[in-house]
């Protein structure tokens, strides 16, 4: 195999900037505090109460989206492109609303209901934030699927279910993994529904945003390194899924 051609000096300039730009206050913030900081910080009695929140309502909102998303996503993957495309449309419509939208919408449906402020408003702040984005890359994943598995396993008489269960599932395992670690993330980090729907009991984002506004900058620092290192623990664990996949 013949070795790649490295690009010239200007896209390896603009990568570089791109880099910078991204990654420049990332690491700012890491390097500025020590772990023994971040440690206080996250042991205090808000902040601690407010991760327990967060990893409660994240871990509902992100296994309801599974539960759905996934046999979704293989319905959604079987139907005629045609067909296939509005629906998805509309699934990702919630990904691309303004968080504060998200909240107003979901609050003007919940708001005769007990769910306001409650850690189950907090979770369902998050799955319409989040939720569909499980059923769009289970639907992505399961199409890319050569159907030729699926079809024999049927002439031979085999269910539906257990050709999920054991053909197309074990095949799209990987980005389906993905796709539930991508959504967890985005779910745990949601500040602007949540705080429209569930202000209390405190979230994490929310929590950060308290901590701002009280104790300033350097308080507020110390609970975004806390987020940085769980998006990059979840980033190379969907990473390292998705690698599988593809080897």
């Amino acid at each position: 195999m013949m070795p790649r051609p490295i690009p010239g000096f200007f896209f390896a300039l603009a990568a570089i900037l791109l880099l910078g730009a991204i990654a420049g206050p990332i690491v700012a913030v890491l390097v500025s505090l020590s772990p023994g900081e971040v440690v206080r910080a996250f042991t205090a009695a808000p902040a601690s109460e407010a991760m327990r929140v967060s990893l409660e309502a994240s871990l509902l909102a992100t296994a309801t989206a599974t539960i759905l998303g996934v046999p979704g996503g293989y319905w959604l993957a079987r139907l005629a492109p045609h067909l296939r495309a509005p629906l998805l449309f509309l699934m990702a419509l919630p990904l691309a609303f303004p968080p504060i939208a998200s909240g107003i919408l979901l609050l003007s449906v919940l708001r005769s209901t007990p769910i306001p402020d409650t850690i189950a408003g907090v979770a369902a702040a998050e799955f319409f934030v989040a939720g569909s984005f499980v059923a769009i890359t289970s639907a992505a994943a399961f199409s890319a699927q050569d159907p030729a598995y699926g079809d024999a396993a049927r002439t031979l008489g085999v269910s539906e279910w257990r050709i999920f269960r054991s053909i197309a599932l074990p095949a799209a395992a990987g980005n389906v993994a993905a796709g539930i670690a991508f959504t967890w993330l985005r779910a745990i980090g949601e500040y602007g529904a949540t705080s429209i729907v569930a202000y209390h009991p405190t979230s994490l984002p929310v929590a950060l945003y308290v901590a701002l506004s009280a104790s300033g900058v350097r308080a507020a620092l110390a609970l975004t390194y806390g987020f940085i290192v769980m998006a990059a623990v979840v980033l190379a664990l969907a990473w390292i899924l998705r690698a599988r996949v593809v080897e």
